[in-house]
């Protein structure tokens, strides 16, 4: 229940110290309500103040020292308003400055979960989860990609032409029925000096050349450079799969048997017949290999290569395919490394036809030696020649010298820069056989060779 107020027992009055008489309800000299002051306390609690212990008796109570002349005290202060001291008695730290307030629009607000009433301490109570855009340091996270659309699943193939619809297993788009490039449409590769560029042309539905380039080092230190280059037989059955087993067991012939000391001529020799092997293990296939086409040929192919040591270069081929020489001095003259297996050629050699009439005929490209089971007893070509300066080598199939076919007209296409930038050079040359028309598949590899001791032969 409610109490009505006691009225205090002091001494004087607490606004102008005029004597007091006990039971005064009211001061007789300024009327202040004595109600107001609070009654002393019955027990005399010891308190410690700056470090001295008072006597419990006899205390001198605080009044106030001004008023506001109506017999009210003063306004009172806060306890944080007034410096005070700690039980050692020494000064209490300044209080934490105020929090800062809201940010004006168009600023910088603080970082999330960071506690600006207590600087120095660590932040126990985040006020919100961090930023996830935020790393540990303080960084920004990376932008985690956005979904994708829907539409094809990333391990499928997506359609070169309208960029949306699958690839079904037969190469086609399942979205547009537009056929898709096959890997072997256009191939680059480079290695060390060599450089090797092949293409299906303009005519073709596939390419059916191949080509192998690397590099190794001679038993001596020496470098040597290889290149092989293989033309599939179109009436044969998979010419494809034949250029392409013939190119990578000659070209790993090559590379195995050069570091082992063996004399390029006979390692050139002796890739040409790994070849054959491989593709007449073609023909060795189930019949279902061949069951959707009885009636062609076992898979045949031509070869041509090139071994480029120091000082000396070795050519060797089976088929129409050929090996060219063009100086870097373009003052001096170019040359034909190969001689063709073809019915032109033999027309040529046998004196029947000179060569503008033989290559003029409709039957001046069928071959008379090529690699497979069905071809006739195999005769490897190997030649070995010494240039007397600088130049390059260039080996290639007919789909490239049909449209340079003389020594000249082929080193007229060769860039000037071959030597320096030979994967250039081989894209600019293919280039000129599709220009050209494009008749046929074009593979071209491109072997710079380096200027040779003084005192070698000449080519």
């Amino acid at each position: 229940m409610s109490q009505m107020p006691q009225q205090a027992a002091v001494p004087k009055c607490p606004s102008c110290e005029e004597p007091l008489e006990s039971g005064d309800r009211f001061c007789g000299a300024c009327g202040y309500d004595l109600s107001v002051v609070p009654a002393r306390p019955e027990d005399s609690p010891t308190l410690a103040v700056n470090g001295a212990v008072p006597a419990p008796d006899g205390v001198d109570w605080p009044v106030a020292r001004d008023s506001d002349g109506h017999g009210h005290p003063a306004p009172a202060h806060a306890a944080a308003e007034v410096a005070g001291t700690d039980s050692g008695g020494s000064p209490l730290p300044p209080p934490p400055p105020a929090p800062p307030a809201a940010p004006a629009a168009g600023t910088e607000s603080p970082a999330p979960g960071v506690r600006l009433d207590r600087p120095d301490e660590p932040d126990e109570y985040p006020l919100q989860a961090p930023d996830p855009r935020l790393t540990a340091e303080g960084a920004p996270a990376p932008v985690p990609a956005q979904p994708r659309p829907a539409g094809p699943a990333a391990a499928e193939k997506v359609c070169v032409a309208c960029r949306a619809g699958r690839v079904d297993d037969d190469g086609y788009c399942e979205n547009c029925g537009h056929a898709q490039p096959r890997e072997r449409d256009h191939m680059e590769q480079e290695s060390g000096p060599v450089a090797a560029v092949s293409d299906r042309g303009l005519r073709h539905h596939r390419n059916e050349d191949a080509f192998s380039v690397g590099c190794t080092v001679l038993p001596d230190g020496a470098p040597a450079s290889v290149a092989i280059v293989c033309d599939g037989v179109s009436s044969a059955t998979r010419p494809d799969d034949a250029s392409l087993a013939a190119s990578r067991a000659a070209g790993e012939s090559l590379l195995g048997a050069l570091p082992r000391g063996t004399h390029p001529q006979q390692a050139m020799h002796d890739a040409i017949l790994a070849a054959a092997q491989a593709v007449n293990a073609l023909a060795d296939e189930p019949a279902t290999a061949r069951e959707q086409a009885p009636h062609q040929n076992a898979p045949a192919c031509t070869l041509v290569g090139a071994v480029v040591t120091a000082g000396l270069l070795v050519v060797g081929w089976v088929g129409d395919s050929r090996v060219y020489w063009v100086p870097a001095d373009r003052s001096a003259p170019p040359a034909r490394l190969t001689e063709d297996d073809s019915w032109a050629a033999q027309m040529v050699a046998a004196g029947l036809m000179n060569e503008a009439e033989a290559y003029a005929d409709e039957r001046a490209h069928a071959i008379t030696g090529w690699l497979g089971a069905d071809a006739y007893e195999l005769e490897p070509h190997t030649a070995s020649f010494k240039p007397d300066r600088a130049g390059v080598v260039v080996v290639c199939t007919d789909g490239l010298w049909n449209y340079a076919e003389s020594a000249q007209e082929m080193a007229d296409a060769v860039p000037l820069d071959a030597a320096a930038r030979p994967l250039h050079s081989a894209r600019v040359l293919v280039g000129h056989a599709l220009d050209g028309g494009g008749h046929d598949n074009v593979t071209v590899a491109l072997l710079p060779f380096p200027a040779p001791p003084q005192g070698a032969g000449s080519a």
